[in-house]
């Protein structure tokens, strides 16, 4: 069961290792060089796990196994870094936390699909190789198709002010700014930890239910719940935060509800018998976590102007990862096993595992993130926008969309002497 935690926990040892040189790619080389260079490493990966299925008397299969999830954790962090880079560039002020929350969901809702095909792909073991070969075919196209389509990292035409006075700090001076930031890194710190806590509950779901005498379906159910409820969430609190520009008060907010979540949870998961419960839990425990993903994204590019978007955002998720990876450490660590428990349907030939003090320390971390988060109050963030404080409350006057609303040389000019 170690060697299945593994494939799990590679994305994040990959992430927090080579994060940096991620954030570099994407702020250095731009958003092209960085989309060819995920896909390439993606299918890459995908090709790498289909060997020991395809090459007979591979030595070592697992080796290849972990070789091909590593490329794929690298590509990964490409891609989980990007959309606050792209809302930014590609995309108006009044459209950037939507544009962040479909570009943000879109790696969750691969996930969701492939939860759902895999145990109609896979009915025996041999039906491994159809499962990873059928992973290969849209690796290969979006490699090809970003290779062939992708000609620019940003549009022709700046979509606004701020795209087109985009003045970001270099590299290591960025790094500098954001670890001196308050604001930052009150952010980072408990955003992180729901982005740690988001991963462990995916890899460990299976086993914490069957512990309890759930089964294998069961647990596949509100795996696919957690996630679609998210997206679902996500949906929903873009284009409010949209409209309203509430993004500390949703962040806040969400984070609370994290908490409360995963309280709940951790109380359900060790009784039998409470099926509709976990299921609810698991999909407001989703609800509350996705939705506010796309949101703390956005405030975290606001609030640290004027570091470049893949670095305030890249940052994040490196501290996520570092916090992932000890709290499946840990809850790993605090289960101990419990030959007597008949009604246990763990199916690995080993005696299944007391979970209980691994549910509430998994339930304080963001408890305790939510608290810090909500008595901090750092200071309103700085917009990407420098000439937005002679507007009210940062929303456009209609003199000012009149000269964005042509994007041109003249509108160019306008804004710059606005500044």
């Amino acid at each position: 069961m170690a060697q299945v935690n593994w494939l799990s926990l590679v994305y994040l040892v990959v992430s927090t290792l080579f994060g940096l040189v991620a954030i570099w790619v994407l702020d250095s080389v731009g958003l092209r060089g960085a989309t060819i260079l995920g896909a390439w490493l993606n299918f890459a990966g995908s090709v790498l796990r289909i060997v020991p299925c395809m090459v007979v008397g591979t030595q070592n299969p697992f080796a290849f196994l972990m070789g091909g999830q590593s490329l794929c954790a690298l590509a990964q962090s490409l891609v989980i870094f990007s959309p606050a880079k792209v809302a930014a560039l590609w995309f108006p002020e009044h459209q950037r936390a939507t544009a962040n929350m479909l570009t943000t969901i879109s790696n969750p809702l691969g996930v969701l699909v492939a939860n759902m095909l895999s145990p109609a792909l896979v009915k025996k073991g041999e039906d491994i190789l159809l499962m990873l070969g059928v992973y290969a075919i849209p690796a290969g196209a979006v490699c090809l198709l970003s290779t062939i389509c992708l000609r620019e990292s940003v549009p022709p035409t700046p979509p606004s002010a701020g795209a087109a006075s985009s003045t970001s700090e270099k590299f290591l001076d960025g790094l500098k700014l954001l670890v001196r930031n308050k604001a930052y890194v009150i952010l980072a710190v408990c955003f992180g930890g729901c982005i740690g806590i988001s991963y462990s509950f995916s890899t460990l779901l299976q086993q914490i239910l069957c512990a309890s005498g759930y089964s294998n379906g069961f647990s596949g159910l509100c795996g696919a719940l957690f996630i679609a409820f998210g997206i679902l969430g996500a949906l929903a609190l873009g284009p409010y935060v949209d409209r309203t520009k509430h993004f500390t008060e949703a962040t806040k907010i969400g984070l609370c509800l994290v908490s409360l979540a995963c309280m709940a949870f951790a109380l359900v998961s060790l009784l039998q018998g409470q099926a509709l419960a976990l299921a609810t839990t698991c999909s407001l425990l989703g609800l509350f976590g996705f939705s506010v993903t796309p949101v703390a994204m956005e405030l975290a590019v606001e609030c640290s102007f004027p570091v470049g978007e893949g670095a305030a955002v890249g940052l994040i998720f490196v501290l996520g990862q570092v916090e992932g990876i000890f709290i499946m450490l840990a809850m790993m660590a605090l289960t101990v096993q419990c030959s007597e428990r008949s009604f246990s349907t763990c199916q690995q030939g080993e005696d299944p595992l007391d979970w209980t003090a691994a549910s509430w320390y998994s339930s304080s971390t963001p408890h305790t993130g939510a608290c810090r988060q909500s008595l901090a109050s750092p200071p309103p963030p700085r917009t990407r926008r420098p000439w937005a404080a002679q507007t009210q409350g940062g929303v456009w006057t209609e003199g000012e969309r009149e000269g964005l609303g042509s994007w041109g040389p003249a509108g160019r000019l306008r804004s710059a002497r606005r500044g």
